[in-house]
C-alpha cells in the first residue's frame, strides 16, 4: 500500500460521536473501554482516550509515528494503557483477538490500503458484538468540488469519473476516495450496520478569517464556523460535500 499520509482529522463532530460511543460501552459494563486504533499514527486519538481511562491498542507500522506516540503517552502518564502493535493493517487478524474491542478506529486508513474490503472485514472481526467501527475517509465529491471552484475543471472531471476518485497522473498519496453511498456499501458488505454517517470539514477546510482582524473577532468567527460545522455535518447534501466522511458502523449484537 502507499505510505499512510492521509491523516485522520479531529473535528468536534467526530469527537462527539466517539465520546458517546465510549459512554455507551461503559453503560454496557466495560469500565475501561477497549479501543483499537488501526493506523493510529502518533496517538492523536490514542493518548486522549487512554487519558480518559480506555485501554488502547495502536496498530501502526511507522517507527517515527510510534516514537512520537510513546513520548506523548509518557508525558501524560498513560503508557501503561497503550499497547503498540508495530505492524500494518494487513496483520490485524493475527495480532488482535477477534471480538476484543468496544470501538475500532480506522481514520485516514481505507484510502491507502491495498484491499479496503478485506481491511473492513478485519476491523469488523475484532470489534465485539454491539461495539462499533469508526471510519474517516477522504470524500471524492469534495475533492472534485474544490478543484472545480479553483478553475481546475479537467481535474475535477477526472475525480468524478475515475473509479477510485484519484488523479493517477498526479503526485497523489491516496489510492482512492469515497462517496457516501460507496462507503455505506463497503461497511454493509462486512456485516456492519451504519449507525451514523456525517461530514467532517464542510467549510472549515476552505474558509479562512483575515489575519488582520482583532483577536476577539477571529475568536467569534471561529465559533461561528464550529457552530455551522456542527449543524452541517449531519445535513445532506452539505454532509456529502464535506472534505471527509465519517461513519460509525455497529457489529450486530
Amino acid at each position: 500500500m502507499r505510505t499512510e499520509t492521509s491523516a485522520g482529522h479531529t473535528s468536534a463532530a467526530v469527537r462527539k460521536v466517539l465520546e458517546a460511543e465510549l459512554r455507551a460501552a461503559r453503560d454496557r459494563g466495560s469500565a475501561q473501554p477497549r479501543v483499537i486504533d488501526v493506523g493510529g499514527g502518533s496517538g492523536v486519538w490514542a493518548v486522549p482516550f487512554a487519558s480518559e481511562g480506555c485501554l488502547v491498542t495502536v496498530v501502526e507500522p511507522n517507527p517515527n509515528a510510534l516514537a512520537t506516540l510513546e513520548r506523548r503517552a509518557a508525558e501524560v502518564g498513560v503508557s501503561d494503557r497503550i499497547t503498540v502493535v508495530a505492524d500494518d493493517s494487513d496483520a490485524l487478524g493475527a495480532r488482535v483477538p477477534d471480538g476484543s474491542a468496544d470501538l475500532v478506529l480506522a481514520h485516514g486508513l481505507l484510502e491507502v490500503v491495498d484491499d479496503p474490503a478485506a481491511t473492513i472485514a478485519a476491523l469488523a472481526a475484532v470489534v465485539a458484538p454491539g461495539g462499533a467501527v469508526s471510519v474517516l475517509v477522504a470524500n471524492r465529491h469534495a475533492a472534485a468540488l474544490h478543484r472545480a471552484l479553483a478553475g481546475r475543471l479537467a481535474e475535477a472531471r477526472k475525480l468524478l469519473t475515475d473509479p477510485d476518485g484519484v488523479l493517477t497522473d498526479d503526485a497523489e498519496t491516496l489510492l482512492r476516495r469515497f462517496d457516501a453511498a460507496g462507503l455505506e456499501a463497503l461497511l454493509a458488505g462486512a456485516g456492519l450496520e451504519v449507525a451514523q454517517l456525517q461530514g467532517d470539514g464542510v467549510v472549515s477546510d476552505v474558509v479562512h478569517s483575515l489575519a488582520a482582524e482583532p483577536v476577539n473577532a477571529v475568536a467569534s468567527w471561529e465559533q461561528d464556523v464550529a457552530d455551522f460545522e456542527a449543524l452541517a455535518a449531519g445535513t445532506p447534501p452539505l454532509r456529502d460535500i464535506a472534505s471527509r466522511l465519517h461513519a460509525l458502523a455497529r457489529r450486530p449484537a
